[in-house]
């Protein structure tokens, strides 16, 4: 079976460093918006990947710090997020292993709390499937956050908690490539994890023996 995310990949995939260079020129959301105001700054896709990756990291958006350096999930979350998945600096930031998409490539910028916009709805309708249909070979993909679950999981009963409590169901599913939904790990979320201990107690382990064993098969 496949996942049904697919179901609308191009038949003939380009690849994915094509078509990501074709995104990193994108100006639609600044230049020509859909939906709501421009956004507030120049452009700046930020994603990682190359045909071989089997591990899909399918986040929100890129921070602050993500967008002035280019690199992603370079700031704390990240830090937590590598620590999560069991990996150091050089293993995550592997293009040729490990791919990272957000739902929205560029930073939305800070809504009037000091917190970050949603992503762009313009960005996963215009680009996504072409990204993914890059990643023939991809074993897993972790789902980071509601915009990322609500794409590749489709319509969900509950919000995020009850799709993260229904990981052991989600992992199991026939679907290829394989699921595992998380929360975002923005310090923005340290409650969260304190009134759901079996997140660490129970997900984390199994985490990391699947994020072990994509790598793994990555350097097949």
């Amino acid at each position: 079976m496949i996942h049904p995310t697919f179901e609308m990949m191009p038949a003939h995939a380009e690849p994915f460093e094509a078509t990501a260079a074709r995104l990193r020129a994108c100006r639609l959301c600044r230049d020509a918006p859909l939906f709501g105001a421009p956004l507030p700054h120049e452009p700046r896709p930020v994603v990682q990947g190359s045909a071989t990756a089997r591990l899909l990291i399918a986040s929100q958006a890129p921070g602050n710090r993500a967008h002035r350096s280019g690199i992603p999930f370079s700031d704390p979350s990240g830090r937590r997020l590598r620590a999560w998945l069991g990996l150091d600096e050089a293993a995550f930031y592997d293009s040729g292993r490990v791919a990272i998409l957000p739902m929205g490539a560029c930073f939305p910028g800070l809504d009037a709390k000091g917190g970050d916009r949603p992503p762009r709805r313009e960005c996963a309708p215009t680009w996504r499937a072409d990204l993914l249909a890059g990643l023939p070979r991809l074993d897993l993909i972790l789902v980071i956050g509601q915009y990322a679950q609500a794409w590749h999981l489709g319509p969900r009963p509950g919000g995020l908690t009850e799709t993260v409590a229904r990981w052991r169901a989600i992992l199991a599913a026939s679907a290829r490539p394989r699921v595992l939904p998380l929360p975002h790990p923005s310090w923005r979320n340290n409650g969260w994890l304190r009134t759901n201990p079996w997140f660490e107690a129970e997900l984390l382990p199994v985490l990391r023996a699947e994020v072990a064993a994509a790598m793994a098969g990555a350097a097949e």
